[in-house]
Order: structure tokens, then sequence, then C-alpha cells
């Protein structure tokens, strides 16, 4: 059993007949239910008559039945993981060759270091673009997350690329979220210096999980992200998809 599997609650119907599961969460200052599933009858009349103004994640098909009673679209993404035992990493990966004289470093830096490279990654028009201002989102988003108060602790497999003037050009942060390893961001400044550098970081986060004992690794893409691509290229596999809707 899992923390997550313990934390379950459990939203009844007007009958008292048990219809949703979920893990009780926060996401964008709404109360959330993640990892929603559907355990009854149709959830969906309970969850609006008891759960207006959360966001809700939980299979396509209830995503779309809340989004035709008027919920919004918050998330569409896909689950995804990466089995480090029954397969591990190549050994090569531990000691990839960053481009352009880049090299690696621990993730242990204040998120303001982060910050230029992590909102230039995901810049207007990228599917998991913020639109909040500069301030609000370090504040909000990124350092809480390096804190270790969104998704966990930050594990020691995280790792960072900067340059020859130790400015951050690129990370992959692992934290434990609730005992899981889980992939919580991975960015590049955008620009051809950066070319085949997620990978190369990747690589050698994952033979580091691996040496440290790490079993499994899981992540969340956004649909229409193409690092979908890269990390099917690297092992992981297509676990689940949700939508996360935000309920009226």
């Amino acid at each position: 059993m899992t923390s997550n599997d313990e934390r379950r609650q459990i939203l009844s119907d007007p009958d008292g007949r048990p219809v949703l599961t979920y893990v009780p969460g926060t996401r964008d200052g709404h109360p959330w239910a993640d990892l929603a599933e559907v355990v009854g009858p149709d959830p969906v009349p309970a969850v609006l008559a008891g759960m207006s103004g959360w966001a809700v994640s939980g299979s396509v098909e209830l995503g779309e039945e809340l989004i035709r009673r008027g919920a919004r679209t918050l998330r569409h993404a896909h689950g995804m993981r990466r089995d480090l035992v029954a397969d591990p990493p190549p050994a090569e990966w531990a000691a990839p060759v960053l481009p352009d004289g880049l090299r690696a470093v621990p993730c242990t830096r204040p998120a303001a270091d982060l910050f230029p490279a992590w909102r230039a990654a995901f810049a207007t028009g990228h599917p998991d673009h913020d639109e909040g201002s500069d301030e609000d989102v370090l504040s909000a988003l990124l350092a809480p997350l390096l804190a270790g108060d969104r998704l966990g602790p930050v594990l020691p497999c995280s790792a960072l690329a900067v340059d020859a003037a130790d400015r951050v050009v690129a990370g992959v942060v692992v934290t434990d979220r609730d005992g899981l390893p889980w992939i919580a961001t991975v960015f590049r400044r955008p620009g051809a210096a950066g070319a085949g550098l997620g990978s190369a970081l990747l690589r050698r986060m994952l033979a580091d999980a691996a040496a440290r004992g790490l079993r499994q690794i899981e992540l969340v893409v956004s649909e229409g992200n193409p690092a979908r691509f890269l990390y099917e290229k690297l092992g992981f596999g297509l676990t689940r998809t949700s939508l996360t809707v935000l309920v009226p």
C-alpha cells in the first residue's frame, strides 16, 4: 500500500453510495481531487453538487462528462513510467558528454537561479505555459517545487546543466511524491546551443536513480508536448491518460 492509498477520500452520492475516490490536495489555489477513480454509479451529479470550485483529475471519460456539464479544462496529460530494474539504463548513460562545454551540477541552487531558463523553456505557446507574471510564477510554482512543498522533496538524482559563466541553462528535477520517484520538471533554455541537452540530462538522471536503488520513475506530460517522444525513446511507457478540469 502506498501513502496515496492511505490518503484516499471517498465521495458519496445523496443515497450514501460511494461513487468516487480521490487523493486530496491543492492545485493553483483550488482544492484538488487528484487521481480520481470512479467506484460506483454515475459520479458526475455528486461531483457537481459537492465539489464546486475543485480541480478534479481523472479519466478522460470523467473529465469530458464534467466538461459537458460546464467544467473547464485545466490540463490533458499522459502518465508515463520507466522501470529501472527490469530495464536498467545502459552503463554509458551515467556519464554523458554534455554539448558545448556545459557541465552537470547538483540541483541545490535557489529557484531564482533556475528561473530564467525554466521560464524560457515554457514560453507562450508551450502546452505548459503559465500566464501569470514572472514574480507570481516564481513564487507560486518553481520556488515551492524546489522547496519540496508541491510534489515532495527533491531527490539527489536531480541535476542542472550550467554554462561557462555558471548560469543554469537546463535541468531535470526529480521529487519523492508520496514515496514515488517523480520527474517534476524537465527544462532547457531554447536555442541551438542546448540541442541534445535534455536527453543527456535525462539519461544521466536515470542512470543515477538506478544506481541509488530506485526501482522506477514516473512523470506526466501534457498533450501536445513534443517531449513525450523523447520520453518514449528513453524507455518510458504510457500508463494512463487523464483530464484535469475545474468544476463549475
